[in-house]
């Protein structure tokens, strides 16, 4: 195998111009995303770069998948996905975005500085997974990734429309010789399916239970692959689902759900009437959120922060009956609800570390502990397993100087791990997990929401000339650009009872999100509004001034 770069870049100018006008763009936590009118190019070359990466890799399988999950409809993105199903390499994301911006004329060279940097040899074999969500324009989109791979004489594997979470876990599959499991998608739903069936038994509606979910698609990926899981599971767990054939996103799913705090468009009326249970996934299904409306109307939410409250409460208890020693720790964001992080750290007796916004740092600070949990608060999240815990769990559940109970609730154990997909948040093995520990405990929602009370909480949008005049640290907690920010922050906070309040500067766009929580819904309002107008007023803020919420 010969590969002749000067070939592939005429090919790149002929079918995959990048114009002159177009912005530079970065590598973020997701990828890169955009308008889909803007990201041809973008696809060649990430199609080239994975190639490259799997050469990097010693041939292993490199994904790359097509999706801008929660995005308008008119967007998309591309996002690479590495052997063992992370994110990228961090420092490969800089070279995907000096990749992404060089001009046609110099991608030549570029690609050939990578392959000496890296010391790639370009006769060895490349292996590449390509998956896309439902999106109308991801299939063109998806040819030109493919072109990219193709040209560099990679080896190409189309899954065609999948989640994301079921390409990383394709990835993960092919790369460990399946020992993780078959990298197909009878080979995920089996998994799981088995798994959960195994985990619920017999009884079906225990305690306050009910074997009733209504699920949001988001008109997306999730709602497509819900209906072939629903045959599968034979009514072991009943699934209406909604939003199955709209506008992806639109008025639906979990980014709306959380952030206008109310139930998406569409939900049955039998639903929110009777105290449903329901659950809303995002576009590519990598996070969900649960919610229903209590007796006096009020909708409730239970986002991230409560499913992984709920999870890591009952994994403790497993851990601890079957007298397994092993460490175990939940991993939040600065977005996480004070409350949260308070009885988790006082009421569980549960470690609890803080890293940046972004799956991709989560994860690493997860893989720190035995038994890692990990939840942003918009519903993304899992759980990791050390080889140390699945052996020494395993080891448990075959001891017979263990009592049966002790082997019983081991190989329960051993079950919930098989539901997990641990290598990226999963919307569909995290709803299914939620629905496990709900069943075992005989919950609803309302037990489940009794747990804690969260603090009143509001997210605010300031636009600015450059958002790259506010600098963070500590978790993206304390703003150290521009000088004296924090500290007049800090004489706002101090004004309100159980008040907390930062800033954190978009990864893609010109604005600062402002988070604020106090103790009651009038004071975070008013929090948020003063942090804001401060932020206006230090950072540069353009358009119109930030105005207060509805309390």
């Amino acid at each position: 195998m010969s590969v002749n770069l000067r070939s592939v870049f005429a090919f790149a100018k002929e079918y995959h111009q990048k114009k002159e006008s177009q912005k530079d763009i970065q590598y973020g936590t997701a990828g890169f995303r955009s308008h889909a009118d803007n990201l041809d190019y973008v696809m060649y070359r990430m199609g080239l770069l994975a190639a490259l990466r799997s050469r990097a890799k010693a041939s292993q399988a490199i994904g790359v998948m097509i999706t801008a999950s929660h995005n308008p409809e008119h967007d998309n993105g591309v996002k690479l996905i590495d052997p063992l199903g992370e994110m990228l390499e961090q420092r490969w994301e800089q070279l995907a975005t000096d990749l992404v911006n060089v001009p046609d004329s110099g991608l030549e060279a570029q690609v050939a500085k990578i392959c000496e940097d890296e010391q790639i040899d370009n006769n060895e074999p490349a292996k590449v997974f390509v998956g896309m969500d439902t999106r109308y324009h991801s299939p063109q989109l998806s040819r030109a990734v493919v072109n990219g791979i193709l040209a560099l004489k990679g080896t190409v594997t189309e899954f065609g429309i999948v989640t994301t979470p079921m390409l990383h876990y394709f990835v993960t599959c092919t790369n460990t010789q399946n020992a993780y499991g078959l990298p197909t998608e009878e080979g995920y739903m089996g998994k799981l399916i088995a798994a959960f069936k195994a985990l619920r038994g017999e009884q079906a509606e225990p305690g306050n239970y009910r074997n009733q979910l209504y699920y949001d698609g988001a008109n997306g990926v999730g709602s497509l692959k819900m209906l072939g899981f629903i045959k599968k599971l034979n009514g072991a767990l009943n699934v209406k689902v909604f939003n199955s054939n709209g506008k992806i996103n639109f008025n639906c799913g979990a980014d709306f759900v959380k952030t206008n705090h109310r139930v998406p468009e569409g939900l049955p009326e039998e639903a929110a009437l009777a105290s449903g249970r329901c659950c809303s996934v995002d576009g590519d299904a990598d996070r969900v959120v649960y919610y229903f409306t209590d007796k006096e109307g009020t909708f409730r939410l239970l986002d991230g922060d409560r499913i992984a409250t709920l999870l890591a409460g009952y994994l403790k208890d497993l851990i601890e009956q079957c007298g397994v020693q092993l460490e175990m720790g939940l991993v939040q964001t600065a977005y996480a609800n004070g409350a949260s992080t308070d009885y988790i750290v006082n009421r569980m007796k549960i470690p609890v570390s803080c890293t940046r916004t972004g799956v991709k740092h989560l994860h690493h600070k997860a893989l720190e502990y035995d038994v890692g949990v990990y939840f942003e608060a918009n519903g993304h999240g899992t759980i990791i397993y050390s080889d140390k815990a699945k052996q020494a769990i395993r080891a448990a559940s075959q001891d017979e100087s263990r009592t049966e109970e002790q082997r019983k609730t081991a190989a329960r154990l051993l079950q919930m791990i098989d539901l997990t997909n641990e290598t990226v948040g999963d919307a569909i093995s995290d709803m299914l997990l939620v629905e496990t520990v709900l069943h075992a405990k005989g919950w609803n929602l309302d037990d489940w929401l009794a747990s804690y009370t969260d603090l009143p909480n509001v997210l605010e949008k300031v636009y600015l000339a450059d958002r790259n005049v506010i600098a963070v640290t500590d978790a993206d907690r304390v703003v150290v650009a521009p000088a004296g920010l924090q500290d007049s922050i800090n004489e706002i906070v101090a004004k309100f009872p159980k008040g907390r309040s930062f800033v954190r500067p978009s990864g893609t766009e010109d604005i600062v999100r402002v988070y604020a929580e106090a103790d009651t819904r009038e004071n975070a309002v008013q929090l948020a509004f003063e942090v804001a107008n401060l932020v206006f007023d230090q950072a540069g803020g353009v358009g119109s001034r930030p105005v207060k919420m509805e309390g």
